[in-house]
């Protein structure tokens, strides 16, 4: 980096973004990704300079960054040319809840906030806690989450443990293992034989659409269906691994599985 700690720093996911406005760190936010929401007031204070696996490089250059932030491999593309612009990159990949923790604590040293930093993190680690020791009836709800419709795409690490945390039971477990979205693709035949009491579905970018769940060849028979237990949970609350996820994702999930 130019500077320490980084006075201008580009976040081209939304947790990142996120986690610099809880920290109080804002202020060195030059640039954000367009699917930045949280908070609500980003959309209004900082430009936008990427989507997800496309950035408008000479943007980002234009705005001289210390430091700019990216997550996984689906942004490998966007780094490579900045790297060879000589800016400099840190690219996140947490898959689970202790690593977005573990996100949340490391930005926070990259921007001389540590501390602050860790007791963000360990308020959420106990919050999570409390949550899980929350108590509930015996049998587990089992659930599914779709996570894509055309093809089916389940499982994604943080929110099987979110699912587990809420006191449901995921109905497709080893998926949460399987970092790529093409290795969570599954047959409706799959759902169809797990018979989960609730589905829980986020589509990326797109409005879920229960009737189009509910009229699958053969999903009539899901308990989740046949009890009209669909529930979208919209996807900047649980899709992007960091705060809101633990956060109003996880109270989402919770609401789905224990309704009053």
């Amino acid at each position: 980096m130019r500077q320490y700690p980084p006075r201008r720093i580009v976040c081209l996911t939304e947790e990142t973004v996120e986690t610099l406005y809880l920290l109080g760190e804002q202020d060195r936010i030059v640039g954000v990704s367009g699917y930045a929401v949280r908070p609500p007031r980003v959309r209004r204070e900082k430009p936008r300079v990427s989507a997800f696996i496309s950035a408008d490089i000479p943007k980002i250059l234009a705005l001289e960054p210390d430091l700019v932030l990216a997550f996984s491999d689906l942004q490998a593309g966007i780094v490579a040319d900045l790297v060879r612009a000589g800016v400099a990159i840190h690219v996140f990949n947490q898959r689970d809840i202790a690593g977005i923790l573990a996100m949340i604590r490391t930005l926070g040293a990259l921007v001389g906030a540590a501390e602050r930093a860790d007791q963000l993190a360990t308020g959420y680690d106990q919050r999570l806690a409390n949550i899980a020791s929350t108590p509930r009836p015996a049998k587990k709800p089992k659930v599914y989450f779709e996570e894509w419709d055309d093809p089916l795409i389940s499982g994604i690490g943080w929110v099987s443990e979110l699912i587990a945390i809420a006191g449901g039971e995921d109905v497709l477990p080893k998926l949460r293992f399987q970092q790529a979205a093409r290795d969570r693709i599954i047959l409706p035949d799959v759902v169809r034989a797990a018979a989960p009491d609730v589905i829980l579905a986020s589509w990326c970018g797109k409005k879920v659409v229960p009737d189009k769940i509910r009229k699958r060849p053969g999903w009539s028979e899901i308990p989740a269906v046949a009890h009209d237990r669909i529930v979208e949970i919209k996807s900047p609350l649980i899709l992007q691994p960091g705060p809101a996820a633990l956060t109003d994702g996880l109270d989402a999930i919770v609401k789905a599985l224990w309704p009053v």
